[in-house]
């Protein structure tokens, strides 16, 4: 029981052991205590001596019960408590002489007066239960006593409602053994149901030769099963189970971090949504993210079809590079209506005005997985470039990135299951035929995706960003960029344009009379007009320019000045005036904050018209749909001859087929009337878009 007792107390007549002897106490004060000595007639000894002494200790004092356990007897039920109660009224008569509930003054009842002893008491006592209908012994009520003077009131409960059962009943533990071992051979393998852990358990136990020990029953081998996978996910995702499996053992620390950027996590996960690709193809993307783990400021997030090399360099890039504000972007958006410093750092770069209400952050530490993309030369390359510290986790343990892979999680339950073609974590999750909804192209989701991180998860308090000293209150990513600024004592230096530009990936191209050619878009500028058709002097190149791009901004581009000082010419997408508005290309410093001006209302509809633009899906008249491509009208015709050739199974008229109002070339009898009867395989061609 409770191991908590009342402390010993020095008082007039005691003995106590001091200095090897038994010494009798003559007197008490407040600092010092006069005590027998063999050599003298007394001794004054000081208080804080006598209780620091090695062999000190108080005897012959009568034995005083310890604290009541009164958070144990919570776990009785109270039909049992109500029961110790009547028995601590009794007990405690016979040991002090009177009832707990006697009035003041009032004589002890016959039997229970000073004469007698604690053995009278304890038979008077048995006498009296047992004339009013309760058959008990005096050694009853002795071993009671003495219960409840040891243990306090819970000596007196009945134990047998909260006794403890050992963990997994009667079944022999080489059964429980042999089933744990089969439990731990499945963490990566796919996942089996019970039976086959069951049967796999006999197998084991025979593999190590105890015959002896038999199996229990089913029901009870599924019971042990049951105890023994909680929480492990052995018959489930084998994707949980895996992540469990390998999971901290030891508690999780915390990181103290006290400066933007001083520990960043980036990472790479498939996002739950079809969009439509640059070619008219229905596809799924994959979202690569880095968050700052002391703000939580998701500094960058981008999405691609695949996830290469390059984009991981790029996220680096766009965490020193100003969100610029887009059209259709409401003003309660921008950065000098945010809790972000933003008047100081307009006094330093001017090119901040016009910014979106998302911080710059240079990070000095990456923590990242071993995927390709992450530990690849290129994006090694980038941060030495950067002087960042790279820190790959652990293989297998995701838990050492919680705080991006947490990010990723929220992005799908925030933000994509509002998208059109929205197909969910799984195929247990996806609707039917989402490819037919109208979906977003690619450049269209990550504007909506960077307006989302701007207006919504900037200003959304955080639970990970509480006050230390108000835990009750939130932070925003925003709000606490502002504090670690003005606590940590120091603002990074920004990379220049230059710098910028130099970690775009590079394309080489020619020069023509129209532009560059990148990806089927034409970019120009005046400042082309000595590179067009010319050779750039680069002979490993065959004469090629070198163009640097951002694959997520498909607005400009940067060529390269080979033949002059190797500086740097901006060429514009020519349909430029049809696309977003692109990010900025100059990085910017961190000082200290302002008032915010934007008020919660704004942000907040601000969110909600975002969403409900992203749920409608983009705004495609059918007066302006895009003509069928030549394969689809080679189908059409395809379709139309097998119809024609096919003979009537009726004897009426066949229908006249409907008008070809769209087709590309004009189509001649001969090829209407002419059979395929099968097409040729297409190994590019997606095997999932129907006709």
């Amino acid at each position: 029981m409770s191991l908590l007792r009342r402390p010993p107390v020095l008082a007039v007549g005691h003995k106590i052991r001091f200095e090897g002897q038994v010494r009798g106490v003559l007197e008490v004060t407040a600092q010092a205590a006069v005590v027998e000595d063999a050599e003298a007639e007394h001794r004054v000894v000081a208080l804080l001596d006598l209780f620091e002494a090695e062999d000190f200790e108080v005897l012959f004092q009568p034995e005083r019960m310890p604290l009541p356990t009164v958070g144990l007897l919570e776990a009785f039920p109270p039909e049992v408590v109500k029961q110790a109660l009547w028995w601590e009224g009794h007990i405690l008569e016979v040991i002090h002489g009177l009832a707990p509930d006697a009035e003041p003054g009032s004589p002890p009842r016959p039997g229970y007066g000073p004469g007698s002893s604690v053995t009278s008491r304890q038979r008077t006592k048995a006498a009296e239960l047992t004339a009013a209908g309760h058959d008990v012994a005096a050694n009853t009520i002795g071993n009671r006593r003495r219960r409840y003077q040891e243990q306090g009131l819970v000596g007196l409960a009945d134990h047998r409602p909260v006794r403890k059962r050992t963990e997994f009943g009667s079944v022999p533990e080489p059964v429980v053994e042999a089933m744990r071992k089969a439990i731990r051979e499945g963490v990566d393998t796919s996942t089996r149901n019970g039976a086959y852990l069951i049967w796999r358990t006999g197998e084991i136990l025979r593999e190590s030769d105890d015959e002896h020990v038999e199996l229990p029953t089913e029901r009870t081998l599924y019971r042990l099963l049951a105890k023994l996978t909680k929480g492990t996910h052995a018959t489930g995702s084998a994707v949980t189970r895996r992540s469990k499996a390998h999971g901290a053992a030891a508690p999780f620390g915390e990181l103290t971090v006290s400066a933007p950027g001083e520990v960043m996590q980036m990472d790479s996960t498939p996002m739950d949504v079809l969009v439509r690709l640059d070619n008219g193809v229905v596809g799924k993307v994959e979202l690569t993210g880095m968050i700052d783990v002391g703000t939580r400021t998701l500094s960058a997030a981008v999405l691609r079809p695949t996830t290469k090399s390059v984009d991981a360099s790029l996220l680096l890039a766009r965490t020193v590079t100003p969100e610029l504000m887009r059209p259709g972007w409401v003003d309660a958006l921008k950065m000098s209506r945010s809790v972000l410093p933003h008047r100081r750092l307009l006094s330093l770069d001017e090119r901040l005005e016009h910014a979106a209400a998302k911080p710059v952050i240079v990070p000095e530490m990456i923590v990242c997985d071993h995927g390709k993309v992450f530990i690849s030369r290129n994006f090694r390359s980038s941060c030495r470039f950067l002087e960042i510290d790279f820190q790959p986790t652990w293989k297998g343990s995701p838990f050492q990135k919680g705080h991006i892979e947490k990010m990723l999680g929220s992005v799908a339950t925030m933000f994509a299951q509002f998208l059109t073609g929205y197909t969910g974590r799984n195929t247990d999750h996806r609707g039917r035929h989402p490819e037919r909804e109208n979906l977003w192209s690619l450049p269209e989701l990550q504007d909506l995706l960077d307006e989302w991180v701007v207006a919504k998860w900037q200003n959304r308090p955080h639970e990970g960003l509480r006050d230390p000293d108000h835990p009750g209150r939130l932070f925003t990513p925003n709000q606490k960029y502002a504090a670690l600024v003005e606590a940590c004592g120091y603002v990074p230096v920004a990379l220049s344009g230059q710098d910028y530009v130099e970690l775009l990936p590079a394309a080489w191209r020619v020069v023509n009379p129209y532009g560059i050619r990148i990806n089927n878009r034409t970019y120009d500028s005046p400042e082309l007009g000595p590179m067009r058709l010319r050779d750039s002097g680069v002979t490993a190149k065959r004469g090629l320019w070198e163009v640097h791009r951002d694959p997520y901004d498909v607005a400009y581009v940067w060529v390269r000045d080979h033949r002059g000082d190797g500086s740097w010419v901006q060429a514009t997408w020519k349909y430029l005036k049809r696309a977003p508005v692109p990010f900025g290309d100059l990085a910017w410093d961190h000082v200290r904050h302002q008032l915010p001006k934007a008020t919660e209302e704004e942000l907040a509809q601000a969110v909600a018209d975002l969403l409900t633009r992203a749920h409608a899906g983009p705004d495609r008249p059918a007066a302006k749909r895009k003509p069928r491509s030549a394969k689809a009208a080679k189908v059409e015709r395809k379709v139309a001859a097998r119809t024609k050739a096919a003979p009537p199974t009726m004897s009426s008229p066949p229908p006249k087929p409907p008008q070809e109002a769209e087709v590309e070339a004009p189509v001649e009898e001969d090829d209407l009337a002419e059979v395929i009867p099968l097409g040729l395989f297409d190994p590019l061609e997606d095997p999932w878009r129907r006709p």
